[in-house]
Parts: structure tokens; sequence; C-alpha cells
């Protein structure tokens, strides 16, 4: 059974967005980490980039795959999580803590409320 804390929302690519007023911390779920195994490395955008809903933010690899970051809002790109940089693993022990990967400044931060809240991502995963 996957960890699916109640205070954020959720892409059905398994990304997470907690928002903070007009900002949203975004990383990936426990669930999308548990299915990747070991991460490996954590390609992150740069900071300034704009993207739109469901545009790539950057790519997470694995000892068994590689997957693409989706943005789960629009927005400027304001804060990347270097850590990740020197150690990528972190997103394997913390999704949801230490291992976010970037703040955006949210563009529409109303468009959160189109994401999932967590009974609805845990019906999509099958928890």
């Amino acid at each position: 059974m996957s960890n699916v804390p109640e205070t954020l929302r959720y892409t059905k690519d398994h990304e997470w967005a907690k928002l903070e007023g007009k900002r949203a911390r975004i990383g990936i779920t426990d669930y999308a980490q548990t299915e990747l195994t070991d991460v490996v490395f954590v390609e992150l955008p740069p900071i300034g980039k704009v993207v739109k809903q469901g545009e790539t933010l950057g790519t997470v690899e694995s000892v068994k795959a590689v997957s693409e970051i989706f943005a789960p809002v629009s927005g400027k790109v304001v804060e990347v999580n270097k850590a990740l940089e020197e150690k990528p693993e972190i997103v394997n022990k913390d999704p949801y803590g230490e291992g976010w990967m970037v703040v955006l400044e949210a563009s529409e931060p109303t468009r959160a409320d189109s994401l999932m809240d967590a009974a609805a991502y845990r019906k999509h995963i099958g928890d």
C-alpha cells in the first residue's frame, strides 16, 4: 500500500503538487518511486523555465527505466532541488519531503483544483 498524503494533489502520471500560495512544490509519488525502483539520476529544468500544465519538467532515471516528470500546473520554475544532483536516491527515501523536485510559480493556481485528491489517486493506483 502506497503512502498518499491527504494534503497533496496528484496527476494521473504520478506527480504530486503541494500548493503554497501561488507556488506549487512538485515531486513524484511514493507509488512512482516504488515502481521505478532505485533512482540513479534526476534531470531538473533550469530556473526560469516556463512550462504549461502537462508539459515535461525533467526526467527521473532508475536502474529499471527513464520516466518523464510532467508539470501538474502551468508556471515558471523558481526553485530546483539541487540535492538530487548528488543524491538522487533521496527520491526513494522521502518522495514527499526531501525528495521534492521543483517549485513552480503557478500562472493559474486554481488549475490545481483539476488534479486528483488523495482518495481519487488511491483509486487510480488501485490502493
